[in-house]
This record gives structure tokens, sequence and C-alpha cells, in this order.
């Protein structure tokens, strides 16, 4: 997947001063406030790309959320950084918002961990029509 540069999103650009672990701290703050537990975390970079991981369950479900660090063209890796997890923390939030009317499966579905480890919304159309199956004898 081509990435746009973290500059040319505009959104959270050098727009925080919390580091990149307050925000992760947030985001478990709001799993919590939930009724959530969160599993795993962490950061991870290799071969010029780098993402925040997340993972969590909620009601018997687990879900994994990676997210990316843009590239900077103008070579903040400091500023990408605090973005990605500024980005992270206000995704989660939204889709806890979406869960207090919705649920949180329907809230956080393209995050749901599938049986082989991958989330949701990595399923290619074709393997979707395979796995529902599945996930609908689960729950």
């Amino acid at each position: 997947m081509n990435l746009p540069y973290a500059e040319d999103i505009g959104h959270y650009w050098k727009t925080s001063q919390r580091t990149p672990d307050e925000w992760m701290g947030q985001c478990r703050k709001l799993i919590e406030e939930i009724g959530g537990k969160v599993l795993a975390e962490g950061f991870g970079a290799a071969e010029g790309k780098a993402a925040f991981m997340f993972c969590f369950s909620l009601d018997g479900d687990e879900f994994k959320v990676v997210w990316p660090v843009l590239p900077s063209c103008t070579g903040d890796v400091k500023a990408a950084r605090r973005q990605a997890a500024t980005l992270l923390y206000h995704d989660i939030k939204a889709k806890a918002m979406t869960a207090s009317v919705l649920g949180n499966k329907v809230a956080f579905f393209s995050y749901l961990m599938l049986p082989d480890g991958r989330a949701a919304a990595s399923l290619a159309v074709p393997e979707l029509s395979d796995v529902f199956p599945v996930l609908l004898r689960r729950g």
C-alpha cells in the first residue's frame, strides 16, 4: 500500500506535545473504560516502515489494530510517530463511541482477530465468504 506523507494529510501534524507512549496509555484507558482488556501493544519498524500495534479483547472477541507511521517528506520521524499514535487513539475513541450505540463487534469489526491471527480488514473479498460461517458460529 502506498501511504500518503504525514505532512500531506494534515490531521494531527505537530498539534500535540504528548508522546506516543502517552497516546498508547490513552488507548489503554479507553478500552478499559468500555470493559475491555488490553492484551498487547507495541511499536515496530523494519525496512523503512513503522507501525503501532494494539490488541485487546471485548465481550470474548479479540481485536488487533496495526496503525502505520506515515512517511515524512521533511524527515521528521518523531513528529510522524506522534501523529500515528494520535491518529490511532482518535480512531479507537471514535469506534468506542460507535460501540456505545451499535455494540463492540460492529464498531471494531475491521479489527476483529480471525482464527488465523489476521484482522478482518486484511481479508480479500473472496476470503470473506469462507470466514463468515466461522465467525457466525463463534458469536
